[in-house]
């Protein structure tokens, strides 16, 4: 199973008098990152509702509001009684000094700042128990989303892998024509400027073996038929976190294609090899997705 770390999930239920929203949005990113909002009744529990996050959600650029909906209830305040006083010494001094009309210092007082707060209201218990299970249903109903999108990206990725597999089998097919053409370009090229009877045949063929060798992609064609049947069993793992593991193993995948295109001297080799980068940087664009 595959996941995408893009995502959206939902959730709005009732507990008590409060009506909580829980948005949760999901894009890709190499970490975790989090852009949290929530209510000030909320704020005590900030720690566990972003470990929570981090955990259900492994990585991503993730952005979660929580929401409380008004309900109706009169909610208690708390008057700051000598802060109001310390700021009404001076304000009936300057009322008397311009000879202003008294009556309305209180309407004033109540105004400024830190003179009226709300009480600091929390949840009880019973109340964080009923607001996680909220936002459980908020991360699931995200999840879901993963997933649905996550099946799309392991389609693509197995066509991709499938498809620099197809040439790589061309590569190993066309290989020892690539030899026997290198073998008679330079027999060729010698007899054109040295002369057939003047070089060492025996000679000749133990510096073949030796140029041959150097140039030879066998090796490579392996290792990349290798890699890419690594990727698709990674692929096919329950493993939910493997993004970056399959990043990894493409890494290796272009490692090996681009050797192969270094050492081939081969216009049929090159071309697979074209082909096969275009596919894996596919590939890589899509992986980034993955969580």
């Amino acid at each position: 199973m595959l996941k995408s770390m893009t995502g959206f999930g939902r959730a709005e239920a009732h507990i008590g008098d409060k009506t909580f929203l829980v948005d949760i949005k999901s894009l890709n990113g190499k970490q975790f990152d989090l852009q949290l909002k929530l209510p000030g009744i909320l704020k005590p529990f900030e720690f566990d509702i972003r470990r929570l996050l981090s955990e259900k959600l492994g990585r991503g650029s993730v952005e979660c509001t929580i929401s409380l909906k008004e309900t109706g209830n009169a909610k208690p305040i708390t008057i700051n009684t000598d802060l109001a006083k310390a700021y009404y010494k001076p304000l009936a001094e300057l009322s008397a000094a311009l000879k202003l009309d008294p009556s309305h210092i209180l309407s004033t007082l109540v105004k400024l700042p830190e003179v009226i707060t709300p009480s600091s209201e929390t949840l009880t218990d019973a109340e964080w128990l009923g607001f996680k299970k909220i936002l459980q249903t908020s991360i699931d109903n995200l999840d879901i989303h993963r997933i649905d999108e996550g099946k799309s990206l392991a389609e693509d990725l197995a066509l991709r892998i499938n498809n620099i597999l197809k040439q790589q089998e061309e590569v190993t097919t066309l290989e020892p024509l690539r030899q026997q053409k290198i073998r008679e370009g330079i027999i060729r090229l010698l007899e054109e400027n040295v002369g057939k009877e003047n070089y060492d045949g025996n000679r000749l063929e133990q510096e073949l073996i030796y140029y041959i060798e150097k140039i030879d992609i066998n090796e490579e064609q392996v290792r990349l038929k290798n890699h890419c049947e690594y990727f698709k069993n990674i692929l096919a793992e329950d493993d939910e976190f493997k993004g970056k593991k399959l990043s990894f193993i493409l890494q290796e995948i272009g490692r090996e294609i681009n050797t192969t295109g270094s050492k081939a001297y081969d216009s049929s080799i090159q071309k697979c090899v074209v082909m096969m980068k275009n596919e894996l940087e596919k590939a890589k664009e899509q992986v980034l997705n993955v969580l």
